[in-house]
């Protein structure tokens, strides 16, 4: 059966249940699997900065498997690329770069068949390979996840009309290209970039609108789930792989 889209997912990520994932840029459906096993409720598949093409992203969510959603993060916000990844299977996309009012009506535009956007239609996996089409266009404008990423000093000023844009299901706070954006790059602790982090949650708190966050270890994840956020990220395939390889090294070798 082909059911790309995991509705429970979408409801929790409404009710503001705490969910936890981790971000995938290796091209490997073997790691997908394994992290979908280790009990992620999500996983976040970066296009954007991992070397991954279409044909490894379709793969790695086939991986994972029906039980942990996977959410791509496309390499542009042009249409083509938003659909390509829906496509795939994905339950979502996560829009980078979203900056203003503007930038979030475009993004769900591109996530949206029409009437509500310009999603083109085609038949592929996410339509059941054609066997399920017509099921997929009349029901994935309503259960489809669409994250816009507020990632700069710009997106937090503008915020309030980003979330005013009908069609954003949450948003996803980038604090390492937010805190190079007010010019203090990789300093995510810094009390001017967590006061616009704070600033962040808390219009989305004030809208209902789930806010998420990427965290780059275990500690940070904690502080984020305590500090209200629901939808966190933690680390990177490769960041867990390095960890748990030099752990290893370190308590093994003579």
């Amino acid at each position: 059966m082909f059911n790309p889209v995991d509705v429970g997912f979408r409801k929790q990520l409404k009710n503001g249940e705490p969910l936890l994932g981790t971000l995938l840029s290796l091209p490997s459906p073997d790691v997908a699997e394994i992290c979908a096993a280790a009990g992620f409720d999500w996983l976040f598949i970066d296009m954007e900065h991992g070397t991954l093409d279409f044909a490894a992203v379709q793969q790695m969510i086939q991986a994972a498997g029906q039980n942990c959603p996977c959410i791509v993060r496309v390499p542009s916000n042009e249409a083509i690329w938003v659909g390509k990844a829906l496509d795939t299977g994905a339950a979502g996309v996560i829009f980078p770069h979203i900056n203003n009012a503007d930038d979030a009506r475009s993004a769900v535009l591109a996530g949206k068949y029409p009437p509500e956007g310009i999603r083109s239609i085609g038949v592929a996996r996410a339509q059941g390979f054609g066997s399920r089409l017509q099921e997929c266009v009349d029901n994935a404008n309503r259960e489809t996840i669409l994250i816009a990423q507020a990632e700069h000093a710009e997106a937090v000023r503008n915020i309030e009309s980003i979330l005013a844009v009908p069609g954003v299901d949450a948003i996803l706070v980038g604090p390492y290209d937010l805190s190079a954006s007010l010019k203090k790059p990789g300093r995510v602790t810094d009390p001017e970039v967590t006061e616009a982090i704070v600033r962040v949650r808390e219009a989305c708190a004030a809208r209902g609108i789930p806010t998420g966050i990427f965290a780059r270890d275990v500690e940070a994840a904690s502080q984020a789930f305590a500090a209200g956020f629901s939808l966190v990220c933690v680390a990177t395939d490769s960041l867990l792989l390095f960890q748990a390889a030099r752990a290893v090294v370190a308590r093994a070798k003579p």
